[in-house]
């Protein structure tokens, strides 16, 4: 990273034409060389101000803006800052780049802005990584994600555990400036409860991780079935578009196609795959083996049968030779000219027809999957980041009790528990370092 001291400047809105561009410039000389720019004195504007006139650079006009005023430490990154909001042509927001620039602002790095609200206390480094989060959300359930996040439960929660484990530390640590009169200040009993708890609620917190990541990236949702089941034509009823080419001769389908589906703020990533079945086609036979594997790797399995050919008897077949998966659910297509009675299949078989547009039974079904990723009351963790150092914080603690149970000394014990306090500190930035903070904000677009 560039020097932290230096006033920065980057547009916040994206590339290309548009009504409006949003220019940002934050640092100790932000206003001032905005004033530099700008038609009308704003060196004693007061926070919270905005304000009309021309950015100019010596006698030129270049554009008519409105320039908001933010003073430290209330604004995002904690520092003077301006948001200059004026047209949208690229032509003028480098015009206007180039002429902060000359006045003395440097471009800014990825994600510069929001490591500068870090640095100043703003947010912490889970809630800095929600802010990334959020601006790459596409769905109402990642997006609530990064919110609550944003607004800081999972920080308070890994706040509470640092602390009743540093309060014990401190103990333990005050034996080992006493070793020489062979002292307890430290409850071990009390102890072992204390990291019995914190390993029952990080285990919590891990668990929620798989969830985290589906609401985050969407349900991965694999299409599988014999050839002419209607895989195809499903996809593209759900996508509402001519996505896959449907037709009456099997195995069409040789490859897998991926598409999103959204419904009701849950993202389900669609693969349509191909038909399941022995062919001595080399191509049809890659195929087949990459929809098997995608079959194992599936959060979901939607698994269609052609009503109008297969018998129970052969259905059953079918399911006992799938490979391992996720959820499945058994779906019954062409029912407009089914054979059979309800009652002859599974009792949990969904009947459509996707042919004629008639998808609202699975529609529900997938609806119910949905449900049960919904956001409650508790916290949820969607960061391999996160889910990484709360491992490496549970190994610890494990090593902790460990020790404890077999009479390490205080000073080997008091090792373990600053491991596990380095690995929580890791998620919320107590504890850092160049590498990881560059790791995570080279990641964000440059005016964030």
């Amino acid at each position: 990273m560039h020097n932290l001291q230096d006033t920065i400047t980057a547009p916040a809105t994206p590339a290309g034409v548009s009504a409006l561009a949003v220019i940002r410039v934050s640092g100790a000389h932000a206003i001032a060389i905005a004033n530099q720019c700008f038609d009308k004195n704003i060196e004693n504007a007061e926070g919270y101000t905005i304000h009309y006139g021309h950015i100019v650079d010596d006698t030129v006009r270049i554009d008519e803006v409105l320039l908001s005023v933010f003073r430290n430490p209330h604004s995002y990154t904690g520092e003077d800052s301006v948001e200059i909001s004026g047209h949208g042509s690229p032509y003028i927001t480098r015009r206007i780049i180039e002429t902060l620039l000359k006045n003395g602002a440097r471009m800014a790095e990825p994600g510069e802005f929001t490591l500068r609200a870090f640095l100043n206390q703003k947010l912490d480094l889970a809630q800095a990584e929600a802010v990334a989060d959020m601006i790459s959300s596409n769905s109402e359930a990642s997006l609530q994600m990064a919110l609550s996040q944003m607004r800081g439960g999972f920080s308070k929660d890994i706040a509470v555990l640092r602390q009743e484990l540093i309060d014990f530390a401190a103990l333990i640590e005050l034996e080992n400036d006493f070793g020489e009169e062979d002292v307890e200040f430290a409850d071990r009993e009390g102890l072992k409860v204390l990291i019995a708890k914190l390993l029952t609620q990080i285990e919590k917190l891990r668990s929620s991780f798989a969830a985290g990541n589906v609401l985050k990236n969407g349900i991965n949702t694999v299409l599988a079935g014999k050839p002419n089941a209607g895989k195809s034509t499903l996809l593209n009823a759900l996508l509402n578009e001519e996505r896959a080419i449907v037709s009456e001769i099997a195995g069409t389908t040789r490859d897998t196609i991926e598409e999103v589906f959204t419904l009701n703020g849950m993202q389900f990533r669609l693969i349509d795959t191909a038909g399941l079945r022995e062919s001595s086609d080399t191509i049809e036979q890659i195929g087949v083996g990459k929809t098997k594997e995608s079959m194992r790797k599936a959060e979901l399995l939607v698994y269609l049968f052609d009503l109008s050919t297969t018998t129970p008897a052969q259905l059953g077949e079918e399911l006992k030779a799938l490979p391992p998966s996720g959820q499945t659910i058994v779906v019954a297509n062409k029912a407009e000219i089914g054979r059979y009675t309800l009652s002859d299949w599974p009792e949990s078989t969904v009947f459509i027809s996707a042919k004629e547009l008639e998808i609202q039974p699975l529609l529900s079904e997938l609806e119910r999957v949905a449900s049960h990723y919904e956001l409650g009351n508790e916290t949820v963790i969607n960061n391999a980041r996160h889910a990484d150092a709360l491992a490496k914080s549970s190994e610890a603690l494990q090593k902790v009790l460990h020790g404890l149970d077999h009479g390490l000394t205080s000073d080997m014990v008091a090792l373990d528990i600053r491991n596990a306090l380095f690995q929580l500190g890791l998620i919320t930035g107590e504890v850092t370092n160049d590498e990881v903070l560059d790791s995570i904000f080279t990641r964000f677009c440059i005016g964030k």
